[in-house]
């Protein structure tokens, strides 16, 4: 009896030496030593230093390089720094020049509107890596891709024969691309050198949208966006971004001049009355809760906008505008005065006088006599 007491007790000892080792154990995993703690000047995820640049000299890209970067860059979700003309019109991008730039970007912007636009999110839905450059298609890309179940059809015994499910033939493909254009031939590079040429048109560091389109923006209007002031000079999206969308719109006209009143907040609070002509800010009212009103009319910001100082190209005549001239008569052998003024133009017709009569003597010209 005492020897079946004095084991059990034994038993007990052990056990709970045991756990109080484990407990220990677990103790100083939970609080890990100064010596392994993380450094204070870590960096976080999306702030990567740029990779080295490609030497000159770097041979052609391998055929593992080329798998490697289709596997990262297809189906990557990033944002954009720039606007994407839709359809076959795309940007191309050699040693970080983006064209088309400036005015001829918003006249293809304005002829086949944006796929994306600075600050979006766009979508790498192909990757394909060609001779001499680098084909990324955004959101779909200009054409649509027929997938690989469609190009099957099944047969019967009876001959009958059944297609896969097609796209529907009307849609519009919304998408765009960007070719990246080297000199002689696609070099040997990394996946963090190619994220550094994509770099003034897509942004692969951003965290959401927000941030992605402040990174386009002048340094003045990004700091007004961040503590939600509307300067004059901004446009419609900066407005957006830095208060939201309007509650309240009037649009109303003063002379010649149409324009919109973006109105944000209700008393008793500020009102604030954003006057908005051809997607500029050109005039901010402020209503205080004391009765002050403040009004802003010089541009505290300015923006690029070369749609606004393009030239006017000359208007073309179309060929087959109507003419009195026979056909295959050139304007030299048009019959003329003989004295070579500009003949007169038609009088009035004098409505006094009946239809059908003369009004006045006549001088029939007949070309050739």
């Amino acid at each position: 009896m005492l020897r079946s007491w004095s084991t059990a007790l034994l038993a007990f000892i052990l056990s709970a030496s045991v756990c109080f080792r484990a407990h220990g154990q677990v103790s100083d995993r939970a609080q890990p030593s100064n010596s392994s703690a993380a450094p204070s000047d870590a960096k976080q995820p999306g702030t990567l230093e740029p990779a080295a640049p490609i030497p000159r000299d770097a041979p052609r890209i391998s055929r593992q390089t080329r798998l490697e970067i289709i596997r990262d860059f297809e189906t990557q979700l990033v944002y954009a720094r720039t606007a994407f003309p839709m359809g076959t019109k795309g940007l191309h991008l050699r040693e970080g020049v983006v064209t088309p730039n400036g005015t001829e970007l918003q006249q293809a912007l304005t002829i086949w509107g944006p796929a994306v636009k600075p600050g979006d999110p766009a979508h790498i839905s192909y990757v394909q890596i060609k001779d001499d450059h680098i084909h990324f298609e955004i959101n779909g890309g200009p054409v649509h891709r027929r997938k690989w179940y469609q190009h099957i059809q099944v047969s019967g015994s009876n001959g009958g024969a059944m297609q896969a499910p097609q796209d529907n033939p009307q849609a519009n493909p919304h998408g765009s691309f960007v070719d990246v254009s080297f000199n002689k031939y696609v070099p040997e590079m990394s996946a963090q050198q190619l994220r550094d040429l994509l770099s003034p048109v897509l942004d692969f560091h951003a965290r959401n949208k927000e941030q992605a389109y402040l990174d386009t923006v002048p340094p003045k209007a990004k700091e007004a966006i961040q503590a939600h002031r509307v300067l004059v000079g901004m446009n419609e999206e900066m407005v957006i971004h830095s208060r939201g969308k309007p509650p309240k719109k009037v649009r109303e006209r003063e002379g010649e001049t149409e324009y919109e009143e973006w109105i944000y907040g209700e008393p008793p609070a500020d009102v604030d009355f954003v006057r908005i002509v051809a997607d500029e800010v050109v005039r901010v009212e402020t209503m205080k809760v004391g009765g002050e009103k403040i009004v802003r009319t010089e541009k505290e910001v300015v923006l690029q906008q070369p749609d606004k100082d393009a030239k006017k190209e000359p208007e073309i005549r179309p060929a087959n505008a109507p003419t009195l001239r026979r056909p295959g008569e050139d304007s030299e052998d048009a019959p003329k005065p003989a004295d070579g003024s500009t003949p007169p133009l038609p009088r009035p017709r004098d409505e006094s006088v009946p239809p059908g009569s003369l009004q006045g003597p006549i001088e029939l010209v007949r070309a050739g006599r």
